[in-house]
């Protein structure tokens, strides 16, 4: 992500920079071209495939070409999206296989108790007891809920898995980096 402004060059554990936000944000991965006008089907990766709206200022690719939607159309999973100033399918075929890119700032607010991925993603990880467990690495969205990777400090094999219930996450700090989990104990 060439055009990203980095407020710290510390890495955290995870391999994002600490104490930084990313800038962009991936909402999508264009396929291929459609009809002779220059549109392009698009993988959605977003929750919030309705404010990809005409007029949205968006994002091309690593080097980040700035771009404006034209119109957008939710067809399933994916989206039919055309850009300003892209009118044929020759002029769209430059963008196939790219990433689609928002600013981290035109993110929409949660709910409370909710929170991005990306706010979670290197967070220090804790027992009720304050017992370090690790550092949460990575996310896997299972449909009924999300399961936090966690991976131990003093043993880069050992991971645990944890479901992201009310149950289980009593405590989530985002601006402390960190999170209290109660573990389960499976019978």
């Amino acid at each position: 992500m060439s055009d990203q402004k980095h407020q710290s060059k510390t890495e955290k554990p995870s391999g994002s920079l600490a104490n930084s936000e990313p800038e962009f944000l991936a909402v999508g991965k264009i396929g291929r071209t459609h009809g002779l006008r220059g549109e392009l089907w698009m993988n959605i990766y977003t929750d919030f495939p309705e404010r990809l709206k005409s007029g949205k200022l968006i994002f091309m690719g690593n080097r980040h070409e700035e771009m404006v939607i034209a119109s957008f159309k939710v067809s399933g999973q994916r989206g039919l999206i055309c850009l300003r100033e892209v009118n044929t399918p020759e002029e769209a075929s430059r963008f196939k296989n790219l990433l689609v890119y928002i600013r981290q700032e035109a993110l929409p607010e949660l709910p409370e108790g909710e929170f991005y991925h990306h706010d979670l993603i290197g967070m220090q990880v804790l027992d009720e007891n304050e017992k370090n467990l690790g550092i949460l690495l990575d996310i896997i969205s299972t449909g009924a809920n999300d399961v936090y990777v966690v991976r131990d400090p003093s043993d880069e094999k050992k991971e645990i898995l944890i479901p992201a219930i009310p149950a289980v996450i009593l405590d989530v700090d985002v601006q402390a980096g960190k999170m209290v989990v109660k573990l389960q104990e499976w019978a």
